[in-house]
């Protein structure tokens, strides 16, 4: 079986426009491509990404109508498998009640990778931090390469 991964909407969005680690989720994201990792997130994904886009045009004015049109149609284009679960909602509940998260949608993915038995990648530092003790999570930050002495390096790091 393929090796999947289950991605939050934070992730998405710095894949899809230009933020503060940009690059990280595209070299992230080109490396699962590469090794032919199945993504996977909940159904509501589309409409968490989708609306932090507008938010960007609407609220903060960081992207133009174009540029977030543009954004949302590459986000169209990320092959994500939308999943939902026997056992999820409640999982993700008590997830919610065990790492004291006001949330339960940072939970839903959480549940998911957990019952799917996959890493949980996200760029939300709040939710990574949270939920550190369990081992399925992963940050952003996290992801680097080995460099010829086999040490972790940054895409910007490499030769």
């Amino acid at each position: 079986m393929t090796e999947e991964v289950c991605v939050d909407a934070n992730l998405v969005v710095k894949l899809v426009s230009q933020e503060p680690d940009s690059s990280l989720a595209d070299a992230l994201f080109a490396t699962w491509q590469e090794q032919d990792t199945r993504l996977i997130a909940p159904p509501f994904l589309t409409v968490e990404v989708d609306s932090v886009l507008r938010h960007k045009v609407v609220l903060r004015r960081e992207l133009t109508a174009e540029q977030a049109q543009t954004c949302f149609a590459a986000a169209c284009q990320v092959p994500i498998e939308l999943l939902s679960l026997p056992g999820q909602r409640e999982r993700a509940w008590s997830l919610a009640e065990e790492l004291r998260l006001p949330h339960v949608y940072d939970t839903t993915y959480l549940a998911l990778a957990e019952l799917r038995g996959c890493e949980f990648w996200t760029a939300d530092r709040r939710l990574g931090n949270a939920c550190e003790r369990l081992g399925f999570v992963h940050r952003l930050g996290e992801f680097g390469y080995v460099g010829e002495e086999g040490r972790s390096l940054k895409p910007d790091e490499r030769g």
